[in-house]
């Protein structure tokens, strides 16, 4: 299994990489409809997905606190990479700035999962939208993670907004307009 691409700025530790990509379905209530999201995500994803519950009782909406109302998957390497080649020919290869935050990483929404390349409309699943969060990382960031000797990431060691743009632009063949 070859690595996912990466945009390489000189030194090793320096280069620009995908960390995880999570997809995400909220559907607002349990039952059928979320179990015919699941089965949505796992098509797509090739992915088992785990459930999210309600935080709080809003009973305008019917939602009970701690009831499973969306769906998610995390991906990572080369998974990652080729869901989010699909997932951008989905927005026509196009980002908005504003949807890049200060640490590199962004999110952008797809209104029907049958804009995917790949995905077929099945009229007992439905048609729904999601949302696709990337997170962009460096090699070291495994420190704030480990379980033993955890430590911080350096403030200059995060990437930017502008080298996320550079990654969009260069390694996914992106526009961020």
């Amino acid at each position: 299994m070859a690595k996912a691409p990466y945009l390489d700025v000189g030194h090793p530790m320096r280069r620009v990489f995908i960390g995880k990509v999570v997809v995400h379905i909220g559907v607002g209530e349990s039952g059928e409809r979320l179990a015919r999201a699941a089965k949505v995500l796992e098509e797509l994803t090739g992915q088992k997905p785990t459930f999210r519950k309600a935080k709080r009782t809003i009973k305008e909406f019917g939602i009970k606190r701690g009831e499973n109302i969306a769906c998610m998957v995390t991906l990572r390497g080369e998974k990652a990479y080729e869901f989010l080649k699909k997932a951008l020919a989905a927005v026509d290869y196009k980002i908005k700035e504003s949807s890049i935050d200060e640490r590199g990483n962004f999110a952008f929404g797809i209104k029907e999962h049958i804009h995917i390349p790949g995905a077929r409309y099945d009229p007992a699943i439905g048609i729904f939208g999601m949302d696709v969060i990337v997170a962009l990382e460096r090699p070291g960031y495994r420190v704030a993670r480990r379980r033993r000797r955890r430590s911080s990431i350096g403030k200059n060691h995060y990437v930017t907004k502008e080298e996320a743009i550079q990654f969009i632009e260069k390694v996914l063949g992106a526009k961020v307009v």
